[in-house]
């Protein structure tokens, strides 16, 4: 098997209506978690873990994500004549993260659809990562790359668990099966069951290892309600054969698209700034007293 993690796709078609009215203009992706954007932080850890590719699934309106990871002369030629080096190099540092490439899902049928629209920039013949923005993985190793380390050794598909409480497991899809060394093998999996039905408390998380076949699977998945495609009933497939595994990833997740788990994120990582940390501390002391 080689190496599964040279392409990846980030699914970036959504509207954000969480984040209203900031998202009316702004893609939700591009809000920041301190001064970083969201989607930086995501393409991050899909190169610290050696894609080489980043395909963004965009909508209308996200042309600002491409813009991001693109060159700005304007900008990077004030900031040299203002003889500001250390943020030009961190603008020039983003364009020349990756080699990144757009394709546009032109309808929001779900993330299975997201998925399959990347089909002919992944192409049908290597494996792939998929990494959502909304979940944030502050971790050593990269999640993304535990999954792909756990794939070369199984040679199986793999997807992130973390334990929930049990009355929040409707609002994930879950994930059960028999243990497999510090992971499971899934046996069964159900996108957001209902209450009291879950089949274990182990939430699937927004990061995937796949194998090229996949698209195959999505293109035969019939849509569900709202007329979606869903991704989970690929992974159920999957599943069936025997091919699916649960990683628990370690590192702290953070869920950026919801508008408290977003502050505590924010939180969270100006913590870990130098420049940063007493200052915030010295507020959140005053604050809670």
């Amino acid at each position: 098997m080689q190496h599964p993690l040279r392409k990846v796709v980030v699914p970036a078609a959504g509207l954000g209506t969480r984040f209203l009215p900031a998202t009316k203009a702004v893609p939700k992706e591009m809000l920041p978690i301190v001064d970083v954007p969201t989607i930086q932080l995501i393409v991050e850890e899909a190169v610290k873990a050696g894609a080489q590719q980043v395909i963004v699934v965009n909508g209308r309106g996200k042309t600002a994500i491409e813009d991001h990871f693109d060159r700005s002369y304007e900008l990077e030629d004030t900031l040299l004549r203002k003889n500001k080096k250390e943020l030009l190099e961190q603008v020039r540092r983003i364009s020349d993260l990756v080699r990144l490439v757009s394709v546009r899902q032109k309808e929001p049928l779900g993330l299975g659809h997201a998925v399959l629209a990347a089909k002919p920039a992944v192409g049908t013949e290597e494996w792939f990562g998929v990494l959502l923005g909304d979940d944030l993985i502050d971790s050593d190793e990269p999640a993304i790359g535990q999954l792909a380390r756990v794939s070369m050794q199984t040679g199986k598909a793999t997807v992130a668990l973390m334990p929930v409480p049990d009355e929040q497991t409707h609002m994930y899809g879950v994930a059960a099966g028999p243990a497999l060394g510090a992971h499971i093998q899934v046996d069964k999996i159900v996108e957001k069951p209902a209450r009291g039905t879950a089949p274990s408390n182990l939430a699937v998380i927004g990061r995937y290892l796949l194998p090229p076949d996949v698209f195959d699977i999505l293109e035969k998945v019939k849509p569900g309600a709202g007329g979606e495609i869903q991704l989970t009933d690929a992974l159920a497939v999957l599943a069936q054969q025997g091919r699916l595994v649960g990683v628990r990833f370690s590192g702290e997740r953070h869920d950026a698209g919801d508008r408290l788990g977003y502050l505590t994120a924010n939180i969270a990582y100006a913590l870990k700034r130098p420049e940063l940390r007493e200052g915030l501390r010295a507020f959140m002391k005053k604050v809670l007293q």
